[in-house]
């Protein structure tokens, strides 16, 4: 039974890519909110989601990125 807590190499460069992966698409929601604000068009977790290019359904796909949706929304 392997007790180590440091991960396979495999697993870091998985959870690595993962990561990256998470943080471009936040930056690509925050980024989506910024302009829909600047062209003062209307923001709604549709409309960042197509600027963005993630899922409608952002809370399943990406917790993270739907948490942005969320706070951006009021909700």
């Amino acid at each position: 039974m392997n007790t180590a807590t440091v991960p396979e190499p495999r697993t870091a460069a998985t959870l690595a890519a993962r990561r990256r992966k998470i943080e471009a698409a936040l930056e690509r929601v925050h980024q989506a909110i910024a302009r829909l604000r600047h062209e003062k068009a209307q923001v709604s977790a549709a409309a960042i989601a197509r600027r963005a290019d993630v899922p409608g359904t952002a809370d399943a796909a990406c917790p993270v990125t739907g948490a942005a949706v969320d706070a951006e929304l009021g909700g």
